[in-house]
């Protein structure tokens, strides 16, 4: 009886882990408009990642397209700036926020030399 319960414990489990990233699945057309507004930084690439998309720049992780959102990596030398906007932490999980994604503000989205500049300071993290 045992091992029958773990089985269902673990197909609950792994259901309710795809229901909770499915927020994470982003459209083709926003991980595009989010590539084309960071062309300015050069040598951006993406590749999915559990629903979402990571952003490199020769090599380099600093960026997550999750849903609707665009986040960068936060540390000492830009977090002030996410601070300012009062800018929400990615949550893959509903319980789990992130200490070091935070959303990157459409004001900042819809400027791509504002966006460069903030991904610039996200590469240095």
């Amino acid at each position: 009886m045992k091992k029958a319960a773990k089985k269902v414990a673990k197909k609950v489990a792994k259901k309710s882990a795809k229901r909770s990233m499915a927020h994470i699945k982003v459209s083709a057309s926003f991980r595009d408009y989010v590539l084309a507004q960071l062309d300015e930084l050069g040598e951006v690439t993406s590749r999915s990642m559990f629903g979402g998309v990571g952003l490199y720049r020769r090599g380099v992780f600093f960026g997550i397209v999750a849903g609707d959102g665009l986040y960068f990596k936060v540390g000492e030398a830009n977090r002030r700036d996410f601070e300012k906007y009062k800018a929400p932490p990615f949550k893959p999980y509903p319980d789990r926020p992130s200490t070091k994604y935070f959303a990157v503000p459409v004001e900042i989205l819809e400027s791509a030399h504002d966006l460069a500049v903030w991904a610039r300071k996200s590469l240095r993290v």
